[in-house]
């Protein structure tokens, strides 16, 4: 599914940008966003093995979520300096085509 691949790529993204992060991170902003973006495709993946589109929109959902809280959190890592405004920029435009693909998923289970 493309939806999951892209969600894959965002969460290597992630890492790249999480490992650039201060030490003092590790168990707190760098751990939770690593945390997010891995939740993103694999909510999708185990989601498309469910029996209903219910029980997928169910984990679509979740997803969704997951992505809107890791863009909160990109925004807590730009306040506190950890991320160029260029990447800061391309993750941000990344995170919401992702949210965007699995909102249009959703309402497509949903018709």
């Amino acid at each position: 599914m493309k939806i999951w691949q892209y969600g894959v790529t965002f969460a290597s993204q992630n890492y790249k940008l999480t490992k650039t992060f201060p030490k003092s991170e590790i168990y707190n902003l760098t751990s939770q966003m690593n945390r997010c973006s891995v939740s993103i495709p694999s909510n999708i993946a185990e989601g498309s093995a469910k029996s209903t589109d219910k029980h997928f929109k169910s984990y679509l959902e979740t997803s969704l979520g997951s992505a809107y809280e890791w863009e909160t959190q990109l925004e807590i890592a730009k306040i506190e300096n950890y991320v160029s405004e260029t990447d800061y920029k391309e993750l941000k435009d990344s995170i919401q085509q992702l949210q965007r693909m699995i909102g249009a998923f959703i309402d497509r289970l949903n018709n």
